[in-house]
């Protein structure tokens, strides 16, 4: 028990400075593009480094925002559980670098709906790496061209259908604006996800992030409902495709077991 407990110590402790690397990059990439002095979300203080490390608030008194302490438990409890069931191929230590890209891409898109480019060419790096690693060069290089290809003609199609609900928009008399359905980062992001999962398995991680979309969606819509905030701001709402993503990716490579059981034969 003992022996057990004192294992632990090494992926809690990764965990921990692998949330506080998540967290660092997302207050700081969509701001600066680079690694710079993180500031209060709420009145934009600059941090001091060991106040930002040790999670103390800011010189006004303002504490950290509830996706802190979230995104720290989430990447710890990642941690322990690669550290008892590496993934297979990459190990450990490559496994806790990929949650941490995962992890910053699914904060800033949810927040902020984008994809860096930073953040983007380090993924590809990384994606070749692991890809090559996990499958060899020819399924990596083809899941990440299948990828792009794929989410191209989703890309074009979304073009589409922000004409028309532009059209919509001025139509019922209000004011239109720049969403997209599907943004340029998107078709990068799942390029390198192709990287990662290779080929085949890009399709079905494309197939689970849709399906994972549209269960969320779908679960915000039923909230909406019960709460009575639905209306035509809602229907106009548009939630990052990104995070969903990056989940199913998250779990082919992670988690194979539970998502084998979940397909038939």
């Amino acid at each position: 028990m003992i022996r057990m407990t004192l294992s632990l110590i090494i992926p809690v402790f990764t965990g921990w400075l692998a949330g506080l690397i998540v967290n660092y990059l997302a207050d700081v990439l969509p701001r600066t593009r680079t690694f710079s002095r993180p500031l209060c979300q709420r009145c934009s203080h600059v941090y001091g480094v060991l106040d930002y490390i040790l999670l103390r608030p800011c010189i006004n008194g303002h504490h950290r925002s509830i996706r802190t302490w979230v995104t720290l438990l989430l990447c710890t409890l990642a941690s322990i559980y690669s550290w008892m069931s590496p993934p297979e191929k990459i190990g450990y230590a490559l496994g806790l670098i990929l949650t941490v890209y995962f992890g910053v891409v699914f904060v800033i898109d949810l927040e902020h709906r984008l994809i860096l480019h930073p953040t983007s060419l380090f993924g590809a790096l990384l994606g070749l790496t692991v890809g090559i690693l996990a499958h060899g060069i020819k399924p990596t290089l083809l899941g990440g061209v299948s990828g792009l290809a794929i989410m191209l003609a989703f890309y074009y199609f979304g073009v589409l259908f922000t004409r028309f609900r532009t059209k919509r928009l001025i139509a019922s008399g209000m004011e239109p604006d720049d969403e997209e359905a599907l943004g340029a980062g998107d078709v990068i992001l799942v390029a390198i996800l192709g990287l990662i999962l290779g080929w085949p398995l890009i399709w079905f991680g494309l197939v689970l992030g849709i399906l994972l979309g549209g269960m969320i969606s779908l679960l915000i819509v039923l909230w909406l409902v019960v709460s009575r905030r639905y209306g035509k701001n809602a229907l106009m709402m548009f939630i990052p495709y990104g995070p969903y993503f990056i989940g199913s990716a998250y779990l082919i490579v992670f988690l194979p077991k539970w998502v084998s059981a979940l397909v038939p034969g």
